[in-house]
């Protein structure tokens, strides 16, 4: 099963109580105690400790902080289970905290709500705790810690706290709760500490970038006597960068991303401080592709020259968490292609060859093993299809906008789909019951017949469309019992994908999804889902969403081919997403929604690359539906990220709906419309969180949606939930969307009287 889904099991049962707390923990430990052997069997010197989580690592860091916002009621003392999953999932009085993407991955974090009157205290010893427990196990761990100022900087002011309030002004807060927690750890005996401070990549203001030199000399006396290793990862650093990273006060070493950070070489060789260690992230923590070791070598070679033999270690480009975890788990993948991917156990071995290999003990027959799977994945005519290629070139010279304006185009869809003011509908998945699950595993697994399976997904999709029409939604979704995953499901039916059984990454919390592998030229060799949007449509005389994920998406939730451009390889799937929107429309569907879930999170980290990738990005979406009727309606959803900062680029996908994740993150989207930004098109920011168990109340709803109203025209705006449905149950998702259909029905009549 692999250690991420055994986590996920083992969480889901505790929050379903059928599990106990010692239950979980108990699984947790095994977890990483296996893990720990793994790596040292592997020859590793330097393992981390704390890297595990029941969540994710900046919540752990605010439970270790005592930042608990007062709506959970924490009284002090150490910050168990009930509080910790309410702060990350809520619970049945209190929503829960921000969940955003971390940095340009998939992975989320919990944003920390802060403010001048909270009152730091150390109240988790999780990272002292882990320590200990491996030690005991007879391996010494480095800890980590997320570094005070990362911290800071991707938490944000809480309820009530002005926008401008300085959440670098709580440093001398946090700093006395990370001086704790350094001595028990020395006390413990550890001998390395390492602070993740992957801000340092972004585009940080002086005053920003000297707060990390306020933190580090402040911890200085309390460092004393240990090796501090400081994490950047992700991209480059700027030479400002660099430049404070390198002087921080009582620091050992540096560690930085050398894949998606290459110029940063040419800073190291400028200028590195002398007797300092370098942590040189060559083997790439992101992606599932072998490494060129003959190529790492070269430049650790090179690196060594400037910062000495005994200071250059050698390391992934960030932590593995990213990857998947053991290709020897995947007994489905042809042999040619397994030759060409390391998961993260293989990682640890490039690792640690690569280190022999500058230490002058060279694998030579592991070395030309790699070299010659190098070589097949360069010449294998399974990567190249020159007719996708011509295709995909062909696109340069237009940019593909539909013919009419979007007002035209929803006047024209008014008429056809006749729609109520304050349209409802969801985004897509209903909850994945476990008879569905077996039902879809046994059809995998040939244990029954394929008649048996369509049947039983027909009566799947019937039971969701009867119960939207009870509830008397106006715009319907057929449910996705077909789809175990939105990204996987697509994948399986392009060419040019590869899957996996088990290379399960985790999302977060109990969130795992198992990204397909993109290692060569994508096309459409027949529909994908025709068959059941047809089906569903037949089933109701409502209109009934088609759902696909669109191009950007299945791209960014990939592990993708790093052998070409990622636009180019973005728009061969867009090239067969239009295919399937187009047999769509044929076969009736008459709205078509084409999920970019993920758009805002492939933004790059540096402000000097986002025009190039928007520019692509939403070329790419409107190159699905160029072709559509004026009739046909567009929908794209997307969520749990910061669009405020990208709005012009969402409205310039020129999509004729858009639904977007709103309620979670204190409806801060609707502060662009505050402040001007005009918007045509329809749209449904998210009237309720379905990250979280609990029900919403109509009078909630219907406040949310009055918020809206109050900055959209009443013409565009739609209402629905933040996401889709598939990890809710149905005892939670029927009184929330019976609640939400019945607060959007208060204000038609609102509205109505007031004309």
């Amino acid at each position: 099963m692999g250690p991420k889904r055994e986590l996920k099991f083992a969480l889901e049962s505790f929050w379903d109580q059928k599990s106990s707390a010692e239950d979980l923990q108990k699984v947790a430990a095994g977890l990483r105690s296996s893990i720990w052997k793994q790596m040292a069997d592997a020859g590793i010197k330097y393992i981390p400790s704390n890297t595990f989580s029941y969540y994710d690592q900046v919540l752990d860091a605010t439970a270790m902080l005592g930042a608990v916002p007062p709506r959970y009621g924490w009284n002090g003392g150490e910050i168990g289970f009930d509080t910790y999953f309410s702060m990350a999932r809520g619970n049945a009085s209190v929503p829960a905290m921000e969940m955003t993407k971390w940095f340009d991955t998939n992975y989320h974090f919990i944003v920390p709500e802060l403010g001048p009157d909270v009152k730091f205290s150390y109240a988790s010893h999780k990272a002292v705790d882990e320590y200990k427990e491996a030690k005991a196990l007879g391996v010494n761990t480095v800890p980590v810690l997320i570094g005070p100022v990362s911290y800071l900087l991707l938490s944000k002011p809480a309820k009530g706290v002005e926008k401008s309030f300085s959440l670098l002004s709580l440093l001398p807060k946090i700093i006395p709760i990370y001086k704790e927690v350094i001595s028990e750890l020395k006390a413990a005996g550890a001998s390395w500490i390492q602070f993740d401070e992957p801000t340092l990549v972004l585009d940080l203001e002086a005053h920003q970038l000297q707060a990390f030199g306020a933190a580090y000399a402040d911890l200085e006396s309390t460092l004393s006597g240990l090796n501090v290793l400081i994490e950047t990862y992700f991209a480059d650093l700027t030479s400002d960068a660099y430049k404070t990273l390198i002087e921080l006060k009582g620091v050992t070493a540096y560690g930085v991303d050398l894949i998606r950070g290459t110029k940063t070489i040419d800073l190291i060789k400028s200028n590195f401080p002398k007797g300092k260690f370098l942590f040189a992230g060559v083997v790439d923590g992101r992606n599932i592709w072998a490494n060129d070791l003959a190529s790492s070598l070269s430049t650790l070679q090179a690196l060594e020259a400037v910062v000495g033999k005994e200071n250059l270690v050698v390391s992934t480009s960030c932590s593995l968490l990213h990857t998947a975890v053991d290709l020897v788990n995947e007994t489905k993948l042809d042999d040619e292609i397994k030759s060409w991917l390391a998961f993260a156990a293989q990682k640890v071995v490039e690792v640690n060859a690569l280190a022999k290999a500058l230490a002058g003990q060279t694998d030579e027959a592991f070395f030309a093993s790699n070299a010659a799977a190098q070589a097949s994945r360069k010449s294998s005519p399974r990567v190249n299809n020159e007719a996708v290629q011509k295709a995909a070139a062909a696109l340069k010279g237009s940019d593909h906008r539909r013919a009419t304006n979007v007002s035209a185009r929803l006047d024209a869809q008014q008429k056809k789909l006749n729609l109520p003011i304050l349209p409802t509908t969801t985004i897509g998945s209903f909850p994945q019951t476990l008879e569905l699950r077996r039902v879809r595993r046994e059809f995998k697994a040939n244990k029954i017949s394929e008649d048996d399976y369509v049947k039983a997904i027909k009566e799947e999709i019937k039971k969701v469309v009867d119960l939207q029409e009870e509830l008397d939604i106006d715009v319907l979704v057929h449910g996705e019992p077909e789809r175990n995953d939105m990204v996987e499901y697509f994948g399986e039916q392009l060419s040019g994908f590869a899957f996996t059984v088990n290379g399960w990454v985790q999302s977060y919390g109990s969130r795992c999804v198992k990204p397909p592998i993109i290692y060569g030229d994508v096309s459409r060799p027949k529909p994908m889902t025709v068959f059941w949007s047809s089906t569903a449509q037949s089933m109701t005389k409502r209109p009934m969403k088609g759902m696909l994920t669109g191009p950007v998406t299945i791209l960014n939730w990939s592990f993708v081919r790093n052998d070409q451009p990622r636009f180019e390889t973005c728009y061969q799937i867009a090239l067969a997403i239009k295919d399937e929107v187009e047999d769509l429309e044929k076969a009736g569907i008459n709205v078509i929604q084409i999920d970019e879930a993920a758009l805002r999170e492939g933004l790059p980290l540096r402000k000097s690359e986002h025009a190039f990738y928007l520019k692509w990005a939403v070329h790419s979406f409107r190159i699905t539906n160029v072709g559509v009727k004026d009739t046909t309606q567009i929908h794209t959803h997307m969520c749990y990220s910061n669009f405020n900062d990208i709005i012009h680029s969402i409205i310039d996908m020129d999509a004729d709906v858009i639904t977007i994740e709103n309620s979670r993150s204190d409806e801060k989207l609707l502060s662009v419309f505050r402040e001007g930004v005009k918007y045509g098109a329809g749209i449904g920011p998210g009237v309720y969180d379905i990250h979280s168990p609990r029900i919403p109340s109509t009078e909630e709803i219907a406040d949310r949606i009055n918020k809206m109203l109050a900055v959209l025209e009443s013409n565009i705006l739609w209402v629905n939930p933040d996401c889709g449905l598939k990890t809710r149950k149905y005892a939670e998702v029927k009184p929330a969307l019976n609640n939400m259909v019945a607060a959007a029905k208060q204000l038609r009549t609102q509205l109505g009287s007031a004309k």
